[in-house]
């Protein structure tokens, strides 16, 4: 909860300090919203008792509240919002060898879209699932865990600028859905088409739909890691194909050319 309240403060007291437009602000809301919604409602009690409301949970989680959240880009307006000390001390820390240390790993383009993959997949490994959500620890990780993946895949797609600064080229920004959605697909439509219960865990914990089979259950939450995420990664891409196409059309930027040394002459001996 005081992550929530922290980071709405931050960014209310920074769009009052530097302009931010009305969508942009309605954008952080929004995803701020739903990721309050994903982890401090009634939706987690059911989360916990059904697979389909899990999928979903994590379908916010990962895809839809980072996408919308991130869409807002709300680091200028965090950044405004912090008391000017703290910039200053923010700022200088940045320069710091452990922090460019840090910044290199976390924000590398290949360890963020492995992370993206790895942070669902590998909680939907049947064992791993098991013990995640009889421990209430584990359970927060692997929630937080897909929750940080997300901002930080959805941050590299939607980042608008060239390369350099930015970290990642707007090709492959545009090209990294396509990789990413490729292994949910897959993971997507093994869940949805097996005729056995993988999950068995949402039975022993007492299932919040007891009319709704354990198969259709598992086959809901298939579907909706199959088909409304490879969506919303879709719509990523569209996203990243747009800033690709308006960096395009700006001038190349020219590198500076070196000076070529013209070679001595020797003075010519008037006769």
């Amino acid at each position: 909860m005081a992550i929530f309240v922290g980071t709405a403060v931050l960014f209310a007291r920074g769009s009052r300090r530097i302009r931010i437009s009305r969508t942009r602000q309605g954008a952080f809301w929004i995803g701020l919203a739903l990721f309050y919604i994903a982890l401090h409602t009634r939706l987690d009690y059911y989360a916990e008792h059904e697979f389909f409301v899990h999928r979903l949970q994590h379908l916010v989680l990962h895809h839809l509240a980072p996408l919308i959240l991130m869409a807002s880009y709300p680091g200028s307006a965090l950044r405004a919002g912090l008391p000017l000390h703290w910039r200053s001390a923010l700022r200088r820390w940045q320069y710091r060898r452990p922090a460019r240390l840090l910044a290199a790993i976390v924000l590398n383009p290949t360890f963020i879209s492995i992370a993206f993959v790895v942070s669902v997949v590998f909680w939907l490994i049947p064992s791993v699932q098991f013990v995640a959500m009889l421990d209430w620890r584990i359970y927060t990780f692997m929630n937080w865990s897909v929750a940080i993946s997300g901002l930080l895949y959805w941050w590299m797609l939607l980042d608008h600028r060239p390369h350099p600064p930015s970290r990642t080229r707007p090709g492959l920004r545009v090209l990294s859905p396509v990789i990413t959605m490729a292994p949910q697909i897959l993971v997507g439509a093994i869940i949805t088409f097996s005729t056995h219960d993988l999950y068995p865990i949402f039975t022993l914990c007492g299932r919040a739909f007891t009319s709704v089979p354990a198969t259709l259950d598992q086959s809901l939450g298939g579907l909706i890691m199959w088909v409304p995420a490879a969506v919303l990664e879709a719509i990523g891409a569209m996203m990243a194909l747009r800033h690709l196409m308006r960096l395009s059309e700006l001038p190349q930027r020219v590198p500076p050319k070196s000076k070529a040394k013209k070679p001595a002459t020797k003075p010519v001996l008037a006769k």
